[in-house]
């Protein structure tokens, strides 16, 4: 067969060398696949040649309003708030200080002009809470950043682990920003291993005052949120120490949190005994002043400790509902979970606006092309298909499996049933972790998808990475999380085999125990066609046969290795095996969310579109791990051929509605604010913005 390019004898070297790179592009574009081995593979590539023609139809405004639910007036009524409000909108550049005031000022304007009251849904209404969250997010990462601090960690800690006398004496303060304040939990040197913190609060009976003090330089409270420069009041961690008539002289009762004023309420100086220092410029949410707190005997009245899970009377008798620091430690946390459920969910907030920008840009953008032919946009490419398809379909799966969590989480603040608390508790920390890291990650290669346009802060993919940075790392390390949901997993897995009951997130695992640890069948393991590899059963049989093997196998190893390392040594020998449990527990629990939202969306527009996002999010994550399904056979080679050839098939059909997907997260041109990634006529905008 001739080749349609010229032949490079005769021509100069750098001709030959453009010849050769636009047939390699060329084939990038068309590749060459190998001839059909049987008619499920042949009807499959047939599909991939006609993959245009088979351009979904979708009804944007109702794939919206399906997204974003009741609470998108509220949303909107933030955004142009804000949009309204140029001297409120957070410009390019900006130094550290001006930009915490920024952030305050923003925050008491959404408060006290635009009438917005997040922290009367913080308890009340959860979903609305997170939906303000999302939208504020959208304005300044570290706005959102603030309200959280000042709502859901320091007011939430008030709710939560307060009782009606805190509820009657701060709500108010709180609610309309007169008492702006700190959640102080970690120390220098303990973060995730809170029952480890130093500080302590010692039960002074004549006085009937707890005195705070820091014991040491590790025991300081470090990188606490509103210290540095905003904050009147912290809620404290501290061991809570009663003294004794015995030798020891005092008893700890564990780790209980205090309300301790930082700040004079008329003068804003710091009181006495209160040392505060800035923790200064950090990598991004340079709008959050954080602070480090060290106390020097800073006295107390008995009423600031917060007494929902335990309380000391006048003449210093400990009291609690709960049998065991244990229990009330466990009960504590659980209490402050809200945290971890709103980074999850405003993490897939910035993936939204990196996806967005991206995918625009990628839909403009022209490069190369076949000879003597207009150039081509970016995303005709199948390596930048491979980039942001995915990608773009993980976005909607995590949107459906955030909104789950918070759902299941609203769902527990009114009924604490003790079984939903630790689902959510267990659920909370796997898909924060998940999120945050994969987000982390997209948002490196959607700058990467930009080339060098991406590099401009305009389009705020510089800003966006070091902002949500540190999301992997606080409201618990994302490896420290996802060994919690590995020990769960762990403690189901045992229970079963004890008749014990099962929580509502570890169903499967009633079934998939039997089911999923006998051998693959060797029919369906060689099943090609689409429908089969399109069918959610397949789909979810897959992850959770996966995910209980590695629960089996994790089992069984650590049963041998603690025999002579120790329960700790096994563990550790282990880290890897279970950290690889607990996120492939985490993408079936995802999937499944997924497919309950396809078939639960009334627009059969908006269910076909979502379907496709669903079976590219299956396929691609069953793809990457090949490995083990193939290693057991569950998964004979021709069947992974085909899985791989529909995924590519899959993404570009979404690429052809790409568009319509990231319009349906109906996120306005101010919010994504690269002039590259919103306007039509994209580089005459940009020239203008950079001078020209």
């Amino acid at each position: 067969m001739q080749s349609p390019y010229p032949d490079p004898k005769g021509e100069d070297e750098s001709q030959c060398i453009t010849s050769r790179r636009i047939q390699r592009l060329s084939l990038h574009l068309t590749p060459n696949y190998p001839q059909p081995q049987n008619d499920a593979t042949h009807h499959q590539l047939q599909l991939l040649e006609c993959a245009k023609a088979a351009t979904l139809k979708v009804d944007t405004d109702s794939l919206s309003n399906y997204l974003r639910g009741k609470h998108k007036d509220i949303q909107d009524r933030v955004l142009d708030y804000f949009n309204n409000r140029p001297d409120l909108q957070t410009p390019l550049e900006i130094l550290k200080d001006d930009h915490r005031e920024l952030c305050m000022r923003q925050l008491v304007a959404l408060v006290r002009d635009a009438g917005i009251r997040p922290f009367r849904y913080v308890a009340e209404d959860p979903v609305k809470y997170f939906a303000i969250l999302e939208a504020v997010g959208s304005v300044d990462v570290s706005l959102a950043i603030k309200m959280g601090v000042q709502y859901s960690l320091w007011g939430g800690s008030v709710l939560n682990l307060g009782t009606k006398k805190h509820k009657d004496k701060y709500f108010d303060g709180i609610d309309n920003m007169d008492y702006p304040g700190c959640f102080a939990m970690t120390e220098l040197h303990h973060g995730s291993n809170v029952q480890g913190l130093q500080t302590v609060a010692t039960f002074d009976p004549l006085t009937d005052e707890f005195i705070i003090n820091t014991p040491n330089d590790g025991a300081i409270k470090w990188w606490i949120g509103n210290a540095a420069v905003h904050g009147k009041f912290a809620t404290v961690f501290a061991k809570l120490m009663l003294p004794t008539h015995d030798t020891k002289g005092v008893s700890d009762m564990g780790v209980h949190a205090f309300i301790v004023p930082i700040r004079d309420f008329e003068t804003h100086q710091t009181l006495p005994g209160i040392e505060i220092h800035d923790c200064g410029h950090k990598v991004g949410l340079n709008g959050v002043d954080n602070g480090a707190l060290r106390f020097r005997s800073v006295r107390i009245p008995r009423d600031n400790l917060l007494n929902r899970f335990g309380d000391v009377s006048r003449d210093g008798k400990y009291t609690s509902s709960l049998p065991s620091i244990n229990k009330r430690f466990a009960a504590t946390l659980g209490e402050l979970v809200g945290g971890r459920v709103g980074l999850a969910y405003s993490s897939v907030s910035v993936l939204k606006i990196a996806a967005t920008i991206a995918i625009r840009y990628s839909l403009l953008r022209q490069q190369f092309g076949p000879p003597k032919q207009p150039e081509v946009t970016i995303l005709d490419y199948q390596s930048h298909q491979h980039k942001l398809m995915p990608m773009l379909a993980s976005t909607y799966a995590f949107h459906f499996a955030t909104l789950h969590l918070v759902e299941k989480y609203a769902e527990m603040k009114k009924t604490h049933d003790e079984q939903l608390v630790g689902d959510v508790h267990s659920l909370s920390a796997g898909l924060k972790a998940y999120v945050t890291g994969y987000t982390a990650k997209s948002l490196s290669i959607c700058r990467e998808a930009c080339g060098g346009h991406g590099y401009a802060a305009v389009n705020r993919f510089g800003s966006l990475r070091n902002d949500h940075d540190i999301f992997q790392t606080f409201e618990g390390d994302n490896t420290v999380l996802l060994q919690q949901v590995a020990g769960d997993l762990l403690k189901q897995y045992n229970e079963k085999f004890q008749g014990g009951t099962l929580t509502v997130t570890w169903n499967y695992l009633r079934e998939s125990m039997n089911l999923y640890l006998s051998q693959p069948n060797p029919v369906t393991a060689r099943w090609e066609s689409e429908d089969h590899l399109r069918d959610p059963k397949f789909q979810l049989d897959a992850f959770r046969y996966r995910t209980s093997r590695l629960l089996q196998s994790v089992a069984v190893r650590l049963r041998k290795h603690s025999k002579t390392l120790g329960s700790f040594g096994a563990w550790n020998r282990c880290l890897n095996h279970l950290l690889t449990l607990a996120e492939s527990h985490i993408e079936s629990v995802i999937l499944a969310k997924f497919i309950e939202a396809v078939q639960n969306c009334p627009d059969a527009s908006s269910r076909a579109a979502l379907k496709l996002l669903c079976d590219l999010y299956a396929l691609e994550r069953i793809w990457k791990d090949i490995g083990t399904y193939r290693n057991v056979d569950y998964v004979a080679p021709n069947k992974a051929k085909a899985i791989h050839k529909l995924a590519e098939y899959l993404s570009f059909r979404v690429r052809n509605i790409a568009r319509e997907l990231i319009d349906a997260f109906d996120i306005p041109d101010h919010v994504t604010r690269a002039p590259i990634a919103m306007q039509s006529d994209a580089y005459s905008h940009y020239t203008q913005y950079v001078g020209f």
